[in-house]
């Protein structure tokens, strides 16, 4: 349904061009309500442990939004602005759920809107969300290409935001992939640069990237290249930073979890894979995510290395089980 809205919108939304500049002024302070609302559904869904509950809220944005473009209610451009962060959000959504296809729509469309708009960052970012969907379906050399592109757009967007320096650390984990080191370690370096910014404020929810999850990056990437003791240090760096409620999201610390416990099924050691693999199940279980359980199902193809342990055993079926 999310898509359909989408792609109405697109459709109505390329007459406002046409707009005479002084009557779009008049009705203005409608972009600017779906610019205040988007931020606020950015930052409930941020904050929510199950993050399917916010797309209620974001389909009546999406709605809303429709109806604005329809009726003109609003200054064109402020509008596609509106609807590339919207179409990112709803995008991040899909992409929770498991919905690749749907994902990778939203984050076209998101891109689309934000291109005619001439916001670069909100486009480079929506070029960096499309390039999860491929890296999750392991097209790593259409994620690098994407992220090329994306690394170059932001280049001519705001200097003092973060765009660029996420291009950098998703590159990373497109050139480990590819099974290039010096590149991923290169990326990888280009992001920590991020802390040059200082402590400024992210711009929006569309852009988050602050380097607080180089570490578990960084981790994740060495796990990739089969390099386990640094992956090891750097992911249990990554766990140090506390629970969900104060450190990294369900979704993130799940992950970080999986790889450790993919590391201990690598080196043999039945009780790493059943003190993380375990941990990393009550979170899925409680978020709910399906990108958590996605995670999760990478790892039964590990367990296998590990041979006959009940606990082991336990783990892979109460896992098939959450995936079934």
């Amino acid at each position: 349904m999310i898509r359909r809205e989408f792609l109405h919108l697109m459709a109505v939304s390329g007459p406002l061009a046409a707009v005479p500049a002084g009557g779009a002024s008049a009705l203005e302070g409608g972009a600017g309500g779906f610019e205040r609302m988007n931020g606020h559904l950015w930052q409930v869904y941020r904050l929510a442990r199950a993050k399917h509950s916010v797309y209620p809220a974001v389909q009546s944005q999406l709605i809303a939004l429709n109806d604005a473009l329809r009726d003109g209610r609003g200054r064109a451009g402020s509008l596609r602005v509106a609807a590339g962060d919207l179409f990112q959000l709803a995008g991040e959504l899909a992409f929770d759920a498991d919905r690749n296809h749907d994902a990778a729509s939203s984050y076209a469309l998101a891109a689309s809107a934000s291109k005619e708009a001439g916001a670069y960052d909100l486009w480079a970012c929506a070029l960096i969300r499309s390039a999860y969907v491929d890296l999750s379906e392991r097209r790593y050399r259409r994620a690098a290409d994407t992220l090329g592109a994306a690394r170059r757009v932001a280049l001519r967007g705001d200097s003092g935001l973060a765009t660029k320096y996420w291009a950098a650390a998703v590159q990373a984990e497109a050139s480990a992939g590819l099974g290039d080191l010096n590149a991923c370690e290169a990326a990888l370096d280009e992001a920590e640069k991020v802390a040059d910014l200082g402590d400024r404020e992210p711009a929006a929810g569309w852009l988050r990237f602050d380097g607080s999850r180089l570490a578990e990056e960084r981790g994740a990437r060495y796990f990739q290249l089969d390099r386990l003791d640094l992956a090891e240090a750097a992911l249990k760096d990554a766990l140090e930073l506390g629970p969900p409620a104060v450190g990294p999201s369900f979704r993130r610390r799940g992950a970080v979890l999986v790889d450790l416990a993919a590391i201990g099924a690598r080196r043999k050691d039945s009780e790493q894979v059943v003190r993380y693999g375990r941990e990393a199940l009550a979170l899925a279980r409680a978020s709910g995510s399906g990108y958590a359980i996605r995670r999760l199902s990478t790892l039964t193809a590990e367990l296998d290395a590990v041979g006959r342990d009940r606990g082991v055993a336990e783990l892979k079926a109460e896992i098939g089980g959450l995936s079934a």
